[in-house]
């Protein structure tokens, strides 16, 4: 089983179910997604890689005037999953100044 890493992104923003429903509406075209507007919670699950290796998942929270994102991917696709989020975020969010960095947990 490949070794997961744990990575954090609080996103601190005026809309964050806006931005965590555009981020479901938009990569759902490609991978699962879901968000429920009412609890302010969605998760992202990236497919498997062609070894049968799920690319991960990122947990999606509402908070007050934030976006907290929490991602789980083995190691060796922490960094792609982490720029698909986070690219995809920053596009959305240009025009409010968005900053997406991401904080790995310690292994």
């Amino acid at each position: 089983m490949p070794e997961l890493v744990t990575s954090t992104a609080r996103v601190a923003t005026e809309r964050p179910a806006r931005y965590a429903k555009q981020l479901a509406s938009h990569l759902g075209r490609k991978i699962d997604t879901n968000f429920d507007a009412e609890t302010g919670r969605g998760q992202l699950v990236f497919p498997k890689d062609d070894n049968g290796v799920p690319l991960g998942t990122c947990d999606m929270l509402c908070g007050d005037e934030v976006l907290v994102l929490a991602m789980e991917a083995p190691a060796e696709h922490i960094d792609r999953a982490e720029e698909i989020v986070g690219s995809h975020l920053l596009r959305f969010g240009q025009g409010d100044g968005l900053e997406v960095g991401w904080v790995r947990a310690a292994t």
